[in-house]
């Protein structure tokens, strides 16, 4: 894999909700690309317009202008959406309460028509076990998990396709400090494993630095900064990018043992 080759370019993207009163300016002309088998971070505080953005990247949200383009390929031109994939904020919100896991995880192979009987079975035991979950959690419901584990139920029902771009919008910052970094390592070992290339959306700055290979700061719908982990962690130019920096070294300071907050 070439991995100079941008799999997603976002061009001049913006993309405004109408209110009776005034246009609320979500994101304003955000240009950045993601290579090929690579992670980038987009990182900024709430509100800043990052959710919006990897929204539109799943086209969840309709862009006022700009162009989203994806294998060189625009968005919404002949593009196979099982190439794209979504893991969510809430796991639980996320997962049919009604559904066991293992119709959970094959619906998505069943719904393309890519297995059925014996075969489904034995593609959804292959993603539980991907994803550190046993045989056995296939005939239980999502209540009967913790937020970790339902959190690995998404991821291997996001990767059940197999797709090439996996979007993850805030996929640690509902779990517990101590669950955060045994999904960020899932996450990595995946993308090493499936040659995935991510999409990751958070508001701190230290798990986008400890999982990402690039780095773009939003603040008020625009990209104000971006680069390497090194150029952006170490030498912050913008407020915005200093404001995310003081934030996690406060955590640190009063979680000495939190696995997400290691500049």
């Amino acid at each position: 894999m070439d991995n100079n080759i941008p799999l997603l370019e976002i061009r001049d993207l913006k993309i405004t909700f109408p209110p009776k009163k005034s246009p609320i300016f979500a994101v304003r002309g955000v240009s950045v690309s993601i290579e090929k088998g690579t992670t980038l971070g987009i990182v900024g505080q709430s509100g800043s317009g990052k959710t919006t953005l990897a929204r539109a990247v799943m086209q969840l949200v309709q862009p006022t202008s700009g162009d989203i383009v994806f294998d060189g390929v625009a968005i919404g031109k002949q593009l196979d959406k099982k190439r794209m994939q979504m893991v969510f904020q809430d796991p639980g919100g996320s997962l049919n309460p009604y559904a066991k896991v293992m119709s959970i995880i094959s619906e998505p192979l069943l719904v393309h028509k890519i297995a059925k009987g014996s075969e489904l079975r034995n593609k959804a035991i292959t993603l539980m076990q991907q994803v550190g979950l046993q045989e056995s959690d296939g005939n239980k419901y999502p209540h009967e998990f913790s937020g970790g584990q339902k959190q690995r139920i998404a991821i291997a029902r996001a990767i059940a396709l197999q797709p090439e771009l996996l979007v993850c919008d805030e996929p640690t910052s509902a779990l517990d400090v101590s669950v955060q970094a045994k999904i960020l390592n899932l996450l990595a070992d995946l993308r090493d494993e499936l040659g995935l290339t991510i999409l990751f959306i958070s508001h701190d700055l230290s798990v986008v630095h400890h999982f990402c290979d690039r780095v773009a700061v939003m603040h008020e719908g625009k990209i104000v900064e971006q680069g390497t982990n090194d150029e952006v962690i170490h030498n912050p130019k913008h407020i915005a990018t200093q404001e995310l920096m003081a934030a996690c070294q406060g955590r640190l300071l009063n979680n000495s043992d939190s696995p997400s907050c290691m500049l």
